[in-house]
């Protein structure tokens, strides 16, 4: 027992850091996907922790799996560095048994983020997709240059000459207000302020020492003129003001439902086409095969004739009825599938942090080192080829070219003939890989610089 924790505490610290260096590596990507929507629409912390927060979710389900590898290949290739997988093995421990408890954890670990899957994910999809488009639809803040005209408020069209930017005092305004069709306003200031309203509804320009000059544009004899001390602007600021929408009533995607609610929609899906192919069905035996019942008299003689010199005609009528019925149906079997792989995948892939420890613990013993980089590279090459082929697997499965099972879980049977092959070989026989070949590929100039420095240090 005592082996036993160690063992699985040597997985702990490097679970740990690889987590986290990722976790830092996914928001840093999220940050530079993201900046250009984000940078220059005003957006309050808050709502910006909220977007990071919501998006969390799909990077901790590509984290954990690639973490768990990172972990089994560092700390088996830490206790093979210093001896005590030999050491252990030859107390008459096997393979096999160091591997029970790293196995046990990856179980737990699966089973979070089973659950995780099925409860969290798909809730903080949906609440970042509503984010998102809320944000999107977010105009930038209203941004003054001195001597342009801005025309970011419909109606208005605002020029300040000058700009005080310490006390963000506005100097020699024009306003031209074109929002009433009969009548033109043009408001002159020698000074004012621009600001957001206490509930963020509405934008206020309040200008000091000016004139107001209204012209009707039917009439070009009426004219007024009105000078003020002080007047101020009211305009609707809804267009630079973030407006959360509620979610509740919104359409979910596949990847906004958990498997319970998938399962319910794939099962009406199957009843509807059901009912698509009856119809289908009863069309071609109405259309292609009038069989009415066999009569000798000359009536059904003139029947029978009838309809088959209408033949062509009733194929024509038919041909675009059959053809809405075939693309009712291939909807019907794509949406089917669509939500049958996202079922799957929410298994297969927490699944996977078990088949990776069946990989790892090997390879980890084989290589012998221990370091954050090498494991880090080997567990990048295995995790980018199995997500190759999940997502291979579940463009093939959306096409209707593999099932789904087999769209989704072909990358986990490839891992676990792997992990046991690796696993068999490494508990019968003592196997270390070396890279000296990935040396053959660098310069020899660069070797020759390299073992120089080398000397020069060791001097």
């Amino acid at each position: 027992m005592i082996i036993y924790k160690y063992i699985l505490k040597a997985h702990t610290g490097p679970f740990i850091f690889s987590a986290f260096t990722l976790m830092s590596v996914f928001l840093l990507q999220f940050f530079m996907k993201f900046a250009d929507k984000l940078i220059g629409k005003g957006l309050s912390t808050w709502v910006i922790i909220q977007l990071v927060t919501y998006n969390l979710a799909w990077m901790l389900i590509l984290v954990v799996p690639m973490s768990v590898l990172i972990s089994t290949l560092m700390a088996f290739g830490t206790l093979a560095q210093n001896n005590e997988i030999a050491v252990l093995k030859a107390s008459g421990m096997s393979l096999y048994k160091m591997l029970i408890p790293p196995i046990v954890g990856s179980i737990i670990i699966a089973g979070f983020l089973i659950l995780f899957n099925n409860h969290v994910y798909p809730d903080a999809n949906h609440a970042a997709r509503i984010l998102r488009d809320d944000i999107t639809r977010k105009k930038p803040t209203l941004s003054l240059v001195p001597g342009v005209f801005s025309q970011e408020i419909p109606g208005k069209s605002i020029l300040a000459r000058n700009i005080n930017r310490k006390t963000n005092e506005l100097l020699d305004l024009t306003i031209y207000d074109r929002s009433d069709p009969k009548n033109i306003s043009v408001v002159t200031a020698k000074r004012g302020e621009l600001y957001f309203s206490k509930n963020q509804a509405n934008l206020v320009l309040d200008l000091y020492d000016g004139e107001i000059h209204t012209s009707n544009n039917y009439d070009y004899k009426t004219y007024r003129k009105l000078i003020f001390e002080r007047h101020k602007i009211v305009m609707n600021a809804d267009m630079f003001s973030f407006n959360p929408t509620d979610g509740k009533n919104l359409h979910r995607g596949d990847r906004e439902l958990g498997a319970a609610a998938m399962r319910a929609i794939v099962d009406s899906l199957n009843i509807i086409r059901e009912r698509y192919q009856s119809e289908k069905d009863e069309k071609l035996t109405t259309y292609f095969l009038p069989n009415p019942n066999p009569s000798r008299n000359a009536s059904y003689r003139k029947t029978a004739k009838f309809i088959y010199m209408r033949v062509g005609d009733k194929i024509k009528t038919a041909r675009g009825s059959i053809r809405s019925s075939n693309s009712r149906l291939r909807s019907n079997y794509s949406r089917t599938n669509k939500y049958l792989v996202e079922i799957n995948k929410k298994y297969s892939i927490p699944i996977a942090c078990i088949l990776f420890i069946l990989v790892g613990a090997p390879l980890g013993t084989m290589t012998r080192k221990g370091g954050f980089g090498m494991a880090a590279g080997i567990s990048l090459i295995f995790f980018l080829i199995y997500w190759a082929f999940l997502m291979s697997g579940e463009k093939l499965a959306d096409r209707g070219i593999l099932s789904p099972f087999w769209g989704m879980w072909s990358a986990n049977v490839v891992l676990l003939v792997l992990g046991l092959y690796l696993t068999i070989k490494s508990a019968k026989e003592r196997v270390t890989l070396n890279f000296e070949f990935f040396t053959k590929l660098v310069p020899k100039r660069f070797k020759a610089a390299a073992v120089i420095e080398h000397s020069q240090k060791n001097g």
